[in-house]
């Protein structure tokens, strides 16, 4: 997980990743690779104007010994309120002062563009440009609120556009709450032309209508090829082509696309897959479908494109075939490739039945006589049986 989600730079000097933390993860960039470690927090309140002055004070005489910190509401906690709330003028003033800091010779140029003289003479002081990390224990999850806020603004970009150039040419996870969508559509208009890369035609770029069928979530990127998601995910055809999804693979529940889209988008009759007859009934069985499921993701893998593999809602039908490829392709044991699924499939909780699980272990044993490998169980059925159980526990009430 920390290595899906490690610091990377998705605009300049601005950096996106979890809390750095060498007990955790010894390979991390400690932080003081940053001037201003800024952290999402349930409990955090949108900053004043004077703290983010006092904190720019602070910046200036920085000697980068040591990095400073800062804290910024998370992603939910700031609830879709008109554009003029006190919050959303917090959100913006602090993608301001990121980006002059961050960037302060092109904030120079830009508010000279504006006329604003006396502003851009007060920015000549500062001449060395920071760095900034947001941060949050998983490095998706509760950041992703101002991330987007911030991407938006700093690359002059609408809100679908940032969502999709974050995920595949930033190549971030994350996940975001339904009030984050309805809060960034409905700023969106001010984020652009507060934005120093303003353009007029930006106010006039139509919503596509792949974003109105988003909740939040993406489909998550299991592997480069291979995507696990739900049923909402597989009905929206747009939004797959977006990911550069070429071939769906739909494990017990049919699509529901609209006439002609099918046509209409140029997906051939072959790249698309349904195993039908597998309910998630702890009863139906899934072991004798791995071999072709397998062979149609890994068909698109050679094609260059990526396969979304799905059912009803991308627990346990689609989650055990992901599981059976990266036991596949990576050489792992079921546990491991469990972890490796788990921690990309972000805020779901994957949880393939006991039959399900009896197979992949069963799936773990005839990869390792494929490989002339000695089986060496991490896991024995009935500790794995007890895991499942627990884990279970909670919702069975």
């Amino acid at each position: 997980m920390c290595d899906m989600s490690k610091a990377s730079e998705i605009s300049n000097n601005v950096f996106l990743g979890p809390t750095p933390d060498h007990g955790v993860n010894p390979d991390c960039v400690g932080e003081n690779a940053y001037d201003m470690l800024i952290e999402a927090s349930d409990m955090a309140h949108v900053p004043e104007s004077r703290s983010l002055r006092a904190l720019r004070m602070g910046l200036e005489k920085h000697n980068r010994r040591s990095a400073m910190h800062m804290e910024f509401p998370s992603s939910g906690s700031i609830m879709p309120p008109s554009w003029s709330h006190s919050e959303i003028d917090g959100l913006m003033e602090m993608c301001k002062w990121m980006f002059d800091l961050a960037n302060p010779q092109e904030a120079i140029r830009s508010k000279r563009r504006r006329s604003d003289e006396d502003e851009a003479i007060e920015m000549d002081d500062i001449a060395t440009p920071r760095k900034f990390l947001l941060h949050c224990s998983d490095g998706y999850t509760e950041t992703t609120l101002l991330a987007l806020a911030y991407f938006m603004y700093a690359e002059g970009l609408p809100v679908h556009d940032a969502w999709i150039q974050l995920h595949r040419e930033k190549g971030r996870n994350f996940f975001a709450y339904p009030s984050d969508v309805a809060l960034l559509i409905s700023i969106q208009a001010r984020v652009l032309q507060a934005s120093p890369r303003f353009n007029q035609s930006f106010l006039n770029i139509a919503e596509p209508n792949w974003f109105s069928k988003i909740d939040g979530s993406l489909p998550s990127r299991i592997m480069p090829y291979m995507y696990l998601g739900n049923l909402g995910h597989a009905n929206n055809p747009e939004l797959l082509h977006e990911l550069g999804i070429t071939r769906v693979l739909s494990v017990g529940e049919a699509l529901s696309w609209p006439d002609g889209v099918q046509k209409k988008m140029n997906w051939p009759a072959d790249n698309l897959m349904m195993i039908d007859q597998v309910q998630d009934n702890g009863v139906d069985p899934l072991w004798a479908d791995f071999e072709r499921c397998l062979k149609f993701i890994e068909a698109g893998k050679r094609d260059g494109g990526a396969t979304l593999v799905h059912c009803r809602v991308g627990v346990s039908r689609s989650a055990t075939i992901c599981i059976a490829e990266v036991m596949s392709e990576l050489g792992y044991s079921f546990p491991r490739a469990y972890c490796f699924v788990r921690a990309r499939r972000l805020n779901v909780i994957i949880q393939p039945h006991l039959r399900f699980t009896y197979e992949l272990l069963k799936w773990e044993e005839y990869q390792c006589q494929r490989r002339n490998e000695p089986l060496r169980r991490e896991l024995e059925w009935a500790t794995v049986a007890r895991e499942i159980a627990l884990m279970n526990k909670p919702y069975s009430k």
